[in-house]
């Protein structure tokens, strides 16, 4: 048997996004099951899946369709009222997410975006929205929380066309080795892309074990840029609020701001970490600590 290099995996799941953006665009049955416009809904789900209820509850809301929550399901008030709740997770075995469906079945109507579809939670809720084609083996997630947040934007009537064809050209972009080197990062987002600040900063302490920061970008100047300097970068995720980079920059750190779809800058994160994991002689695709999926003893 070919023993498989450290992040194989990793890589052939992050490069194959561009693909699976655009099945999930496609599916417009799946999208069909998701909260009608109007209705009041909130999100769940744990990890990087948190960060994508995030940015989809800011898009759908601010698109006009709703009043839409989004809660770490641990952490979550779903007794209120809520016409449904979407339970976004890779593994569908999530403790936290298994134990809210169950508390709400029968109470709240439910909906699962889930990536295995033999998974116990596809019995659980009431529709399922499978996305199996976007699962992954590597431990460290990238294609199937991107894809499902491509899902959610074509639900909403966005045009993914320029997103995939922007995350193309950033996996053929040319390697940043200062980018993969830094000492450390923050990363900065407005709007829906505080979901996707927040998601590269897991993806960078997940892979590489790296010491990283986000933010919303207006907080960042609220004392987070204390720690800017030489050797450090600042990452913001689409459109920077004015001034925020000549502050940045006086510090002597990198200010990093890439003209391409939110979500296609996330890959070429995605490539970052990867490619620092790999320096580092780590493995992102059984990181340290960590497991597919956080199922808790009873």
């Amino acid at each position: 048997m070919t023993e498989l290099l450290p992040g194989a995996h990793m890589r052939e799941e992050l490069n194959s996004q561009p693909e699976t953006w655009a099945r999930a665009a496609d599916l417009r049955d799946a999208q069909a099951l998701l909260p009608a416009s109007g209705a009041r809904i909130a999100v769940v789900g744990c990890g990087t899946s948190w960060f994508m209820a995030q940015s989809y509850a800011f898009l759908r809301e601010t698109a006009g369709q709703g009043e839409t929550d989004a809660f770490a399901a641990s952490e979550s008030f779903v007794d209120r009222g809520y016409d449904a709740v979407v339970a976004l997770t890779r593994s569908g075995t999530t403790t936290e997410v298994l134990e809210l469906v169950e508390r709400i079945k029968g109470r709240v109507p439910t909906i699962g975006v889930i990536g295995d579809e033999t998974s116990p939670l596809v019995s659980l809720v009431d529709d399922a929205v499978l996305l199996p084609f976007a699962d992954e083996k590597s431990v460290v997630q990238t294609r199937f929380a991107t894809t499902a947040l491509a899902l959610f934007r074509a639900s909403l009537g966005e045009d993914l066309s320029g997103a995939i064809a922007d995350a193309a050209v950033v996996l053929t972009a040319d390697y940043d080795d200062e980018l993969r080197d830094a000492e450390q990062y923050s990363f900065l987002g407005r709007g829906w892309t505080v979901g996707l600040a927040h998601e590269a900063a897991l993806k960078m302490r997940e892979s590489s074990q790296s010491w990283t920061e986000s933010y919303p970008s207006m907080e960042y100047r609220h004392g987070p840029i204390a720690i800017a300097a030489p050797g450090r970068v600042t990452w913001q995720f689409g459109e920077a609020p004015e001034g925020l980079a000549a502050q940045v920059e006086a510090t002597g750190a990198r200010f990093v701001q890439h003209p391409v779809d939110p979500l296609a800058d996330l890959v070429r994160l995605h490539r970052v970490a990867l490619d620092r994991a790999v320096a580092r002689g780590l493995d992102p695709d059984q990181p340290r600590n960590l497991t597919r999926s956080v199922i808790l003893d009873a």
